[in-house]
């Protein structure tokens, strides 16, 4: 019973997002040892959770690792500075001589696709608000054209009824 107080309490859950605070870590770390029911628990959750960021995970474009390659190469072969150049006295030079070594250097992202990505479930109420808008069309259309023979059939009857008066 207090097994599953316990991990009801969503000290669990904390711990596994890392928000927990070291005592909880500590008390948590003691739970763990006495009660299998919790380490089993904290197992789950942990499987839970990494199931989550697996499925949720998003590819990066196939030559971003290629960029992000090249840039840490990059900064690995720059020369070392000499530290004496970050004293107070040598601000001037310093950022002259950055700017005459190229200036700052950024990474280029580039997609390859020009659509936009939505999260699985906005596709579907996408595709529900576009459904639901082909049967209003449809019934608007329908309805349109039942008042207008409506409309004939008065006009039917009124004739019909002046000619009656006659």
């Amino acid at each position: 019973m207090i097994q599953q107080q316990y991990i009801d309490s969503g000290i669990l859950e904390a711990y596994v997002t890392g928000s927990a605070t070291e005592a909880e870590v500590e008390e948590l770390m003691y739970m763990k040892a006495k009660y299998p029911e919790v380490n089993f628990a904290l197992q789950q959750l942990e499987l839970d959770m990494e199931h989550i960021a697996q499925t949720m995970a998003v590819t990066p474009p196939a030559k971003s690792w290629d960029k992000i390659s090249e840039t840490i190469d990059e900064l690995i072969l720059r020369p070392e500075y000499d530290p004496k150049q970050f004293e107070p006295g040598a601000e001037k030079t310093n950022y002259q001589n950055f700017r005459t070594e190229g200036g700052p250097q950024f990474i280029e992202v580039e997609s390859e696709s020009s659509h936009m990505r939505i999260h699985k479930t906005w596709k579907w109420v996408f595709a529900a608000v576009f459904v639901l808008g082909k049967i209003f069309l449809g019934c608007a259309i329908y309805f349109y054209l039942a008042n207008r023979q409506a409309q004939q059939q008065v006009e039917e009857l009124k004739t019909e009824l002046r000619q009656l008066k006659k």
